[in-house]
């Protein structure tokens, strides 16, 4: 059966997968002060974080229409559809993408399989996600077992990251200016992770590298088998430090792969300059 890999661009997709027939990224817009930005190929990471750096305000995001996500479904000339997105605790693009399968199924209603899956993370979680997908949809498997071991996979899947600045945690409210001062002031970044689509705060360090190697033991401890999974790891602007992390896991276990791409334009603004994400 023939199939498509739809996601949001939160979905940090690796370069070679970008002209793959199989995949379509639909763009959510990024909005700092009056400026937008459309995250897509256009998006420029530069000039979205001197904008971020400049304002005192959050940058805001705006998920993708029902509309947008429709035109998708009809315009797939294949069997079934898979739709990853962020979170549904962190955007609404997850009710856009579901919506526009109910209107897809009243309006058409042709029989073409849709299943939308919120990723209950986001950058490379959607990204492994995505790839499950593909490697369950080219082996062969029927539609219900894609759906079902890609949940499973889902459900066991662990996301981590690690900020080096708190400047967005400030302005979004997250931290008190007083909290953020003194974060900033004694060099305290936190490892954060995933927890069923929440973020949470699992621990943090004085300095990037000893909360990266933090991250590092925090993930050895709680995914097993780690030789079977993939470990994906994206960085806003930092890409040696993202190498840097791949050696230190690489020197504690080994992983089926280990794949690095740089943050697209709704994973900038989470991560901000020199954040790290990390899924397994």
């Amino acid at each position: 059966m023939t199939y498509k890999i739809i996601g949001d661009s939160c979905l940090d997709i690796a370069e070679e997968y970008r002209n793959d027939e199989h995949f379509q990224i639909i763009p959510l817009t990024l909005q700092v002060e009056e400026k937008q930005f459309v995250d897509d190929e256009t998006f420029n990471q530069a000039e979205f974080l001197k904008a971020v750096s400049a304002s005192p305000e959050c940058p805001k995001s705006a998920c993708p229409s029902p509309d947008a996500y429709l035109q998708a479904y009809k315009n797939a000339d294949v069997d079934m559809v898979f739709v990853i997105t962020l979170s549904q605790h962190l955007s609404g693009s997850y009710n856009s993408a579901m919506l526009a399968k109910t209107m897809y199924e009243e309006e058409v209603g042709d029989g073409k399989k849709i299943e939308v899956i919120s990723s209950l993370s986001a950058s490379v979680g959607e990204t492994l996600i995505a790839l499950k997908i593909k490697e369950l949809a080219e082996s062969g498997r029927s539609f219900d077992s894609i759906v079902d071991k890609t949940y499973a996979f889902r459900d066991e899947m662990k996301t981590y990251f690690v900020l080096d600045t708190l400047e967005t945690l400030r302005k979004n409210g997250r931290l008190t200016g007083i909290q953020a001062f003194f974060a900033s002031a004694l060099n305290i970044k936190p490892v954060m992770a995933g927890d069923k689509g929440h973020i949470v705060k699992l621990d943090q360090a004085r300095g990037m590298n000893k909360a990266l190697a933090k991250m590092v033991d925090i993930l050895i401890q709680q995914v097993p088998n780690t030789e079977d999974r993939v470990l994906a790891i994206a960085h806003c602007n930092c890409p040696e430090r993202a190498h840097m992390l791949k050696n230190l896991f690489l020197e504690k276990k080994a992983f089926k792969d280990v794949i690095i791409v740089d943050t697209a334009g709704v994973s900038t603004m989470y991560a901000n300059d020199g954040g790290i994400v990390v899924a397994c």
